[in-house]
């Protein structure tokens, strides 16, 4: 993202609509819709209410509603409340996350995947552990 020009919401902004292109970064207020083919960075002031779609999401900030991407990471003070569907799923300790779960080699291959069973909000005891193909670490099981 470095060699390429991002789209960025500066913390002062409060957009609503749709946002499409390659890559963003948010630090504002958005609501609507993102659709990047790139990857997506919500900074810590960054308050989004959204359907997510992108090759990456990285999440300082707060966000409601679905993200969906080959893979998504929840920095420590990242906080998700909606479902979540990655391939590649990093929780950072003190991250915070309500909702549905759909990660690992099923997950993010397209619309007709069923979403895997909801999981309980998640608050990771050990730092970073990638989530999915880890059948004792399901909630219930």
């Amino acid at each position: 993202m470095a060699d390429e020009k991002a789209t960025l919401i500066d913390a002062q902004a409060e957009v609503e609509g749709k946002l499409k292109g390659k890559d963003a970064v948010v630090h504002g207020r958005f609501k609507g819709e993102i659709a990047l083919s790139g990857r997506l960075v919500l900074g810590e002031g960054a308050r989004v209410e959204a359907t997510v779609s992108a090759d990456a999401v990285e999440i300082a900030g707060e966000i409601k509603g679905d993200v969906r991407a080959r893979a998504v990471t929840l920095a420590e003070k990242g906080r998700v409340q909606g479902s979540v569907d990655a391939r590649v799923l990093v929780v950072r300790e003190g991250a915070w996350l309500s909702g549905t779960v759909a990660a690992g080699e099923g997950a993010s291959k397209g619309p007709a995947t069923p979403p895997s069973a909801p999981a309980a909000p998640h608050s990771p005891q050990g730092g970073d552990r990638p989530a999915g193909g880890d059948p004792g670490g399901k909630a219930g099981a």
